[in-house]
């Protein structure tokens, strides 16, 4: 009988959950170089996991779903005529 496999799928640890929390804090609050920071202190491996749990959930990568928070909180932050 062949051995099975089982692959473990990466895990986000605590410190890049926080990490990703602080970058999306930093994009609605217009800090540009605070969120960059945030994004380059995520290890790999928790990278891995995040990109896996947004597209099955959203079926999109984080760079999209930033951009478009981004983009949002822009359009959002204009004043109405």
């Amino acid at each position: 009988m062949p051995e099975q496999k089982t692959t473990v799928p990466p895990r986000i640890s605590l410190m890049a959950a926080s990490e990703l929390r602080d970058v999306l804090t930093a994009i609605d609050e217009g800090k540009g170089p605070a969120a960059i920071a945030a994004l380059m202190a995520i290890d790999p491996i928790s990278w891995q996991a995040i990109e896996q749990r947004l597209a099955a959930v959203v079926g999109s990568d984080l760079r999209e779903l930033l951009l478009g928070a981004a983009s949002d909180a822009t359009v959002a932050r204009k004043p109405i005529d």
